[in-house]
């Protein structure tokens, strides 16, 4: 029930991560639906209040969590937390625990100190994501090529989330001219092409990635996309993408 828990939580919250693991293997998605909930939760953790000191206490719950996971310790009963500790190990946990460290940045209303800062807010929040569903799924090695793909995805979908952050009061982007817009779309697909094609176990933690080159591709061709709202994929070539990766494309 817990499981279905969990698909019920991203159907509501994440229809293209749940539509992900469903192109997955039934005994992948045992996995992955409680790691792609918890990343649900957590980033919406900071939203669901305007007091910071509230979205904090939030994530602390959800890092002593983690820590009860890490250290094999009796886990607070939570319809995300109970299947979450049947998959992890104590670096799992600890990588999940670096996203939650991130997505401090989400409580407040500070800009990233630089580009640097905010490459590293992607790497935490996507690439620790993918490695942590990864390494859960068995994948042995390729972290590397994981959170290429994985900053690659963070990117497009911190891209299409660039004008609710404003509406909230953040300032997403380190410099939002169109050129830099480009350059780290451009930086990002070259990340992709790096990664190649990843195989084994692993495949199956970044079938929600398969959107984003597209995306990216778009973000190049029209930054003002970004800024506007309008970078999106049609509902029936998503559907198509996430057929061919089902297929082995």
């Amino acid at each position: 029930m817990s499981l279905q828990s969990c698909a019920e939580l991203l159907e509501r919250g994440d229809p293209d991560r749940l539509r992900a693991a469903l192109a997955a293997p039934p005994t992948a998605r045992k996995v992955l639906f409680p790691v792609y909930a918890f990343n649900l939760e957590i980033a919406r953790a900071p939203w669901v209040t305007a007091e910071s000191m509230i979205a904090e206490m939030r994530l602390q719950w959800w890092r002593d969590a983690l820590e009860e996971i890490g250290q094999g310790a009796r886990v607070r009963s939570h319809e995300v937390t109970l299947p979450l500790a049947e998959v992890l190990d104590a670096d799992g946990a600890a990588l999940l625990d670096g996203v939650i460290a991130a997505r401090r940045w989400d409580v407040y209303s500070e800009p990233f100190e630089d580009e640097d800062h905010f490459r590293a807010y992607l790497d935490a929040t996507s690439g620790n994501l993918a490695w942590a569903a990864a390494r859960a799924l068995g994948a042995q090695g390729n972290e590397a090529a994981v959170r290429d793909v994985a900053f690659a995805s963070g990117l497009a979908r911190f891209f299409q989330a660039v004008p609710d952050l404003q509406a909230k009061g953040r300032v997403p982007m380190v410099d939002g001219r169109p050129e830099r817009v480009r350059a780290f779309a451009a930086e990002a697909l070259d990340r992709l092409s790096r990664a190649g094609r990843i195989r084994g176990p692993a495949r199956h933690a970044l079938n929600d990635t398969v959107f984003a080159a597209p995306l990216l591709r778009l973000a190049q061709r029209d930054p003002q996309a970004v800024a506007e709202g309008r970078l999106a994929l049609p509902e029936g070539r998503k559907r198509l993408r996430l057929i061919l990766r089902m297929l082995g494309g």
